[in-house]
């Protein structure tokens, strides 16, 4: 379904609570409804999560929405759930002075950006969304409740934006983050959560590096280091359009050679359920996930891998 060319305003409509939340998005939705005109289909919503520091990946994940849908939402909250360490929470970027000013030049309707309060009244919650054995590994394994406090303020993100009777309901989230991704759309599943999850692709910088608001903390010469990641990526997903079987060890040497560059995980997995792939003989499509420390930043990134022959 794509937008009506309803009007967009310059400045995205900034709200802070779910009543808010949901009187504006059921007013465009009516708007919509209305321009669209008896049997001309469902109006649709589109909802962005971002814990704000926005940049070009994220205006990328705005800018799809809009081509989509009717009426989109950006969310911008920084989820203490999240964080297992209180100095990278305090230390995440808060900027939402710019980020409403990316949002409005990608035609975003409405950027909700509540406090905590508003989020978790009465504190954290004593009821979240486990991430199972699923979310034990690589990324959960290093960053042990990441995606148990990301699955339970998403899944609170997408229940405030329902969009009711009588509309279409997407979110959009980024690939760089394939297991957080993959985690989502099951839940979305096991759990009947009436709403489409698209994945957006991996936005690079010029020098190959994936697009994050952490890639503001890395010096010139931790910048220069971390393209060993995107680099040995690269490597393994030309060989497997070659049909050559990927070297992990080798590509791992690769990475730990790097001067400043301290390797967590370099692994293939089955893009959906991340359980390990084949490395000698895979049939199917696979994901290189790999993530590493350069200097005080962790980095993550992947590519999809084709089968090899």
């Amino acid at each position: 379904m794509t937008s009506t060319g309803t009007p967009r305003p310059a400045t995205p409509l900034l709200v802070s609570t779910p009543a808010d939340l949901r009187a504006a998005t059921t007013a465009l939705l009516d708007d919509a409804r209305n321009r669209r005109g008896a049997g001309a289909g469902r109006p649709s919503l589109g909802l962005v999560p971002t814990m704000g520091g926005l940049h070009e990946g994220h205006a990328t994940l705005a800018r799809t929405a809009r081509e989509a849908e009717d009426v989109v939402v950006v969310s911008v909250f920084v989820n203490p759930l999240q964080f297992g360490d209180q100095a990278d929470l305090d230390r995440y970027p808060r900027t939402l002075d710019a980020d409403l000013r990316l949002l409005g030049g990608c035609g975003t309707d409405i950027v909700f950006a509540p406090s905590v309060e508003d989020m978790y009244p009465g504190g954290e919650p004593l009821v979240r969304v486990s991430a199972g054995r699923m979310g034990e590994v690589l990324e959960g394994a290093s960053r042990p409740g990441h995606f148990d406090g990301m699955l339970t303020v998403v899944a609170k993100l997408l229940n405030l934006g329902l969009p009711g009777t009588g509309a279409d309901y997407r979110a959009y989230f980024g690939e760089k983050d394939a297991q957080q991704l993959a985690l989502i759309r099951r839940m979305v599943l096991d759990l009947n959560v009436p709403v489409r999850i698209e994945g957006v692709p991996i936005v690079r910088d010029a020098d190959g590096l994936a697009l994050s608001s952490r890639n503001r903390f890395l010096s010139a010469d931790e910048r220069r280091a971390a393209l060993v990641l995107s680099r040995v990526l690269g490597t393994l997903r030309a060989g497997a359009r070659d049909g050559v079987p990927p070297d992990l060890p080798a590509a791992r040497a690769e990475i730990l050679a790097e001067r400043g560059v301290d390797l967590d995980y370099l692994e293939i997995v089955d893009p959906s359920s991340f359980a390990p792939a084949g490395h000698d003989a895979r049939t199917a499509p696979a994901l290189a996930v790999v993530a590493a420390r350069v200097g005080a930043v962790r980095l993550i990134d992947n590519a999809f891998l084709p089968p090899v022959a």
